[in-house]
């Protein structure tokens, strides 16, 4: 069964991220391109919420032993096979973790109209995770 309080405090802690990327997102590209300040604070905090977000989908598997996992992909895999996410919300979450991976290990040059895009459109992929676990497991 899953831990109400441990649950309830990684959710606000993934809020909190999440609250913090809209706050200092600027309006415009063009603002965030050159404003390497405003690139690390946004992305510090979406790479935070992410892994958050993981971090909760983990808990979740572990407590209601769902099997484990080999991989962050593989959490929101086991929550889709279990019901608790849709396939459509998988693929924009292991985007999303893929998103994190590049930003954290470097794979590639990170590509600033793409991070944008994710803190401006794609940071909804985590508020929908965070309102499946709402009502599957909080309400």
């Amino acid at each position: 069964m899953v831990k109400h309080s441990l649950l309830t405090a990684k959710m606000m802690m993934a809020e909190e991220f999440i609250g913090r990327v809209r706050e200092k997102l600027p309006a415009s590209f063009a603002t965030f391109e050159t404003d390497r300040d405003l690139q690390d604070l946004v992305l510090f905090n979406l790479i935070q919420a992410i892994q958050t977000c993981v971090d909760i989908a983990a808990h979740i598997i572990s407590d209601e032993r769902m099997g484990a996992a080999g991989s962050m992909n593989e959490f929101f895999y086991r929550l889709q096979e279990k019901g608790v996410i849709t396939v459509d919300l998988t693929q924009r979450l292991v985007k999303a973790v893929g998103f994190r991976n590049v930003c954290v290990h470097g794979y590639l040059d990170l590509d600033f109209n793409v991070a944008y895009q994710a803190a401006a459109t794609g940071i909804t992929d985590l508020e929908d995770f965070l309102a499946a676990v709402v009502r599957r497991y909080l309400s």
